[in-house]
């Protein structure tokens, strides 16, 4: 699972609504969530529930890139408790598959 700890803030559980959302997006050529290929870099809430989102995709010439960050942020702003969403697509650091949780590499038959 990405290294979010440091993005948290008191309110774990509109957190953890906003992850569970994020699960839901598929990378349309990987099998596998967004979450769980390691995609999401960070996630920040507010006490106002505003959400920022930094994120990146598995590389620069991925088909879905004008389209991800979009999907991305429709999927969370309809979360309960969020009022505002933003995401940032970065490409520093690059994403590799170690990023990806046990669960994804156990999913596409990666787990050596």
């Amino acid at each position: 699972m990405p290294d979010t700890n440091s993005s948290r803030t008191p309110d774990e559980t509109l957190f953890d609504r906003v992850v569970e959302a994020l699960r839901t997006v598929y990378d349309p050529e990987i099998p596998v969530n967004i979450w769980e290929l390691g995609l999401i870099y960070g996630v920040k809430t507010d006490d106002a529930g505003a959400i920022a989102i930094e994120m990146t995709l598995t590389a620069p010439s991925c088909p879905v890139a004008g389209e991800m960050p979009g999907i991305v942020q429709r999927t969370v702003a309809a979360v309960a408790g969020v009022t505002d969403c933003t995401v940032d697509l970065v490409w520093e650091p690059p994403w590799d598959p170690s990023r990806m949780t046990d669960e994804a590499k156990v999913q596409l038959d990666m787990f050596y």
